[in-house]
């Protein structure tokens, strides 16, 4: 099994649209799909059941080859075939689009570098200017109203929306593209083209806070992301603890996240998993700091492998969650490739936490509920726990 033959984390929901609630930290910047390798295999209590089947992938193969020999639509065909078991998990996707996907896990991403975000009377704002991006060159910066791509006026349109309009998803539009962007900052309207560029993420960030707390946040589980968290974890202060944010976190490689765990974890049950009914298990490698205070931020953005490395923290005792309840997510897609090169992703499996509690359809409860002062919380925590 490759390390890209599970896939656990929230998929689009109509073809030309963005890649619905994946990577929402990044928005604009770019979207990505989770991963789940194969592992060791362990233990594990009884599999949990979906609540709606999935298709199975004999099936939907033979529907994208029936297409094929008619001369319609496999892909297509692959979606009705898709679309009739209702589970919402399941999708399929184009050679293009899944090419994106694995770009993405490695931290690539075509577009021009915005982060933005929708406010309450529906503008779009930029919220972040990726350094040396198209968008940074031109001038475009925080807090600038996004008022049109191409011509097409985005306020009240979803922030993922807004995404696959400025990536190009509707026509697959590579690197070095051009894309027309109408703008406005204060009383200043204006209109500037910009040419799409091959881009990386920066999906960690790692700052000392005034009390001398170290704060972690992790916008999703991209390749390296778990390295960078353990490399940040042995340079942050030994007097002072950790805060770990994974708010608004939507997932990603699976492995990664269980580096992650390892950062914090000297060895020992990460999660387990059923492909099929057969049961696997993750385990954290040894040599993690077990020693310092340590605190989870989360909320209901918080999704997927983000919520798998949750789970495991807080099940075994090593980190005070606070926040709100994550989002939910913890079923297993595999993908199978159809006749055409076009993917389909199915659901095989469910993922439990080490002490066995379900996560796909009720998410984790927090130990402590915060919402607005979560980091102030955290700090009061730290300090409780002598960080």
């Amino acid at each position: 099994m490759s390390g890209r033959d599970l896939f656990c984390q929230p998929r689009r929901t109509r073809r030309g649209a963005a890649l619905t609630l994946v990577f929402t930290s990044v928005l604009v910047a770019g979207a990505t799909t989770g991963s789940l390798p194969g592992t060791e295999r362990g233990p594990a209590p009884g599999p949990s059941r979906a609540a709606t089947p999935a298709a199975r992938p004999d099936e939907v193969r033979d529907a994208a080859a029936r297409a094929m020999a008619d001369g319609t639509s496999p892909l297509e065909a692959a979606e009705r075939a898709v679309s009739r078991s209702g589970n919402r998990w399941d999708a399929v996707y184009s050679q293009g689009e899944y090419e994106e996907f694995e770009d993405a896990l490695d931290g690539a991403y075509t577009g021009v570098g915005l982060w933005a975000r929708r406010e309450r009377d529906g503008r779009i704002e930029v919220t972040k200017v990726a350094a040396g991006s198209p968008a940074a060159e031109a001038g475009v910066r925080a807090g600038d109203r996004l008022r049109s791509v191409d011509g097409r006026a985005v306020d009240g349109l979803p922030v993922t929306d807004v995404v696959s309009l400025l990536r190009g998803d509707a026509t697959d539009a590579p690197a070095g593209t051009p894309v027309r962007l109408g703008l406005e900052r204060g009383t200043r309207a204006w209109s500037l083209t910009l040419r799409r560029a091959r881009l990386s993420t920066d999906t960690v960030t790692v700052r000392t806070l005034p009390d001398g707390n170290t704060l972690i946040t992790i916008g999703a589980f991209t390749k390296g992301t778990g390295g960078t968290v353990r490399d940040a974890v042995r340079r942050a202060p030994r007097d002072g603890g950790i805060i770990l944010d994974l708010r608004g976190n939507s997932g990603g490689l699976v492995t990664e996240a269980v580096t992650t765990a390892s950062a914090f974890l000297d060895g020992g049950l990460v999660a387990t998993y059923d492909v099929e009914g057969e049961q696997r298990a993750l385990h954290a490698a040894p040599g993690g700091d077990t020693e310092r205070p340590l605190v989870a931020l989360v909320d209901g953005g918080t999704m997927s492998a983000a919520e798998l490395l949750t789970g495991a923290l807080q099940d075994r005792g090593r980190a005070v969650v606070v926040g709100s309840r994550t989002f939910g997510k913890g079923s297993v897609q595999m993908p199978s490739r159809l006749p055409d090169g076009s993917v389909a992703e199915l659901t095989v499996g469910h993922y439990r936490t080490p002490s066995g509690r379900a996560v796909d359809g009720r998410g984790i409860t927090p130990d402590l509920e915060a919402d607005q002062d979560a980091l102030r919380r955290a700090g009061t925590i730290l300090t409780g726990l002598g960080g």
